[in-house]
């Protein structure tokens, strides 16, 4: 794992992350709560696009893997020589994983405790959670969960598509004599560095969830972007920490998830009123509009890449 924290403490402070600030944030509820916005929304269609996603991802993994992934990488990061020709960015970035082969083994179990389990459950009960407090409908609860669940998997499915072109060697094979290479635990996945798929796969969830509640309008939904982007964060840096992913893996996994979950809900989803999610305001006791604009939270968003 990361040289600097114990597995244990980080599970506990990502869960108390995630659900601790939300009982104190949503009990400060106003009474006149603002109208949340209807999306578009077709479940014959979205399930269809879901479906089928998730048909080529699961079988492109579970089926075809050894087929479609390639034998030799394509992006070795060495001459043909042999001469290491790996960017400084990433040498650096090697500096983050683990010096013993248990500290490697212990981040990519967190990686995935995390990745697959504690952020997907955590994003959703946070849209629950901010969708309750602003009076959201049940239907709408669904809604939103389809919309997230079909942004990580059309993103799963390009990144799943991206790796088996671009053939790069991973890390931790990077280092391995060459006779050694077809030993690893796992030959078919030698070669699928680039780019890092539970990054990508964190990043979606996260910025999918935040972008559907800004365009439904739902109180309290910087929570969302407070706490989901630094664990979707941390996954990344636990994956370098397995040794299973360089730092151009995960930048490239964050930005691509982040841009699928922000694309899936405004192109195919936005508002069915016509209105852009800038203005999420609500009417004080005082006919004085009193939500800051949804636009200036997203802008802060931009800028957090």
């Amino acid at each position: 794992m990361l040289p600097f924290v114990r597995p244990s403490l980080f599970l506990v402070t990502m869960v108390a992350w995630l659900w601790l600030p939300l009982p104190r944030a949503l009990a400060q509820q106003p009474a006149d709560a603002p109208r949340v916005h209807e999306l578009r929304f077709d479940w014959t269609r979205d399930s269809i696009i879901s479906g089928s996603a998730a048909v080529l991802w699961i079988s492109s993994e579970a089926l075809f893997k050894g087929d479609l992934a390639p034998a030799h990488c394509r992006w070795c990061d060495r001459a043909p020589d042999g001469t290491d020709r790996l960017n400084r960015l990433d040498r650096w970035g090697r500096g983050l994983a683990g010096s013993t082969e248990s500290s490697r083994e212990r981040a990519g179990t967190w990686s995935n405790i995390i990745g697959f389990g504690v952020l997907p459950a955590g994003v959703i009960g946070m849209q629950l959670a901010v969708g309750r407090a602003s009076d959201s409908p049940h239907r709408y609860f669904a809604q939103d969960t389809a919309i997230i669940l079909e942004s990580a998997l059309l993103a799963t499915l390009a990144n799943q598509t991206v790796k088996f072109i671009a053939g790069r060697e991973r890390p931790f094979v990077h280092v391995l004599p060459e006779d050694q290479k077809g030993l690893t635990e796992q030959p078919s996945d030698n070669n699928l560095s680039f780019y890092s798929g539970h990054t990508s796969l964190a990043f979606s969830l996260v910025v999918s969830a935040g972008t559907v509640a800004a365009l439904r309008g739902y109180d309290h939904q910087a929570w969302i972007w407070a706490v989901g982007l630094p664990v979707a964060t941390s996954v990344g840096l636990l994956r370098m920490g397995a040794d299973k992913h360089y730092l151009t893996d995960v930048a490239t996994g964050a930005v691509l998830g982040a841009a699928f979950g922000v694309a899936v809900p405004l192109l195919l989803h936005g508002r069915t009123d016509g209105g852009a999610p800038a203005s999420a305001s609500r009417p004080s006791s005082s006919g004085v509009r009193a939500t800051p604009m949804v636009s200036a939270r997203m802008a802060g968003f931009s800028g957090t890449f």
